[in-house]
């Protein structure tokens, strides 16, 4: 056989070669990833005089992954005022809800306080504060019993703890 016959076999047969090579990984890339797990966790206070709520809480990744970024939603048990001045990084979800932005959580540390100061649509004397994870950044958290809490706030000034 010649040297060229020989030579053009051999390219078919590597290109033939990366050909199922590129066949196998586009499979591989068909078959879903595992998702990161991360342990999200929120604590804080609410304090309430009035008509006005102030919420203070640090969101905390138990891990075992890093997320980028994360959203926490506030629900009250009675609608809030129309008029709301919002930190920037929440926004209104629905009469009772706002959510907010977390931002990163590395694995196994407390993020930025978040701080979220609430005008509600009456005076009541008291409120039930729901605080949950929104979303978790594209990670699956199994332990819910540290992102889903609820809190009932007195209109006495005084801070309570979650």
């Amino acid at each position: 056989m010649s040297g060229v016959r020989m030579r053009m076999r051999m390219r078919v047969w590597v290109v033939s070669g990366v050909c199922a090579g590129a066949g196998l990984v586009a499979g591989a890339a068909a078959v879903a990833a595992p998702l990161p797990e991360a342990d999200l966790a929120f604590h804080g206070t609410a304090q309430m005089a009035g008509d006005m709520v102030d919420v203070r809480l640090t969101p905390r990744n138990n891990g075992p992954a890093a997320v980028t970024d994360a959203t926490v939603r506030l629900r009250w048990s009675v609608p809030l005022a129309v008029e709301q001045q919002l930190p920037a990084r929440c926004a209104r979800e629905d009469e009772r809800t706002v959510v907010c932005s977390t931002g990163a959580l590395a694995a196994n540390a407390v993020g930025e306080q978040v701080e979220v100061p609430v005008r509600l649509s009456q005076k009541p004397s008291d409120v039930t504060l729901s605080v949950d994870t929104a979303w978790g950044g594209g990670a699956v958290d199994r332990d819910h019993t540290n992102d889903q809490v609820k809190v009932l706030v007195l209109d006495t000034g005084d801070a309570y703890a979650f």
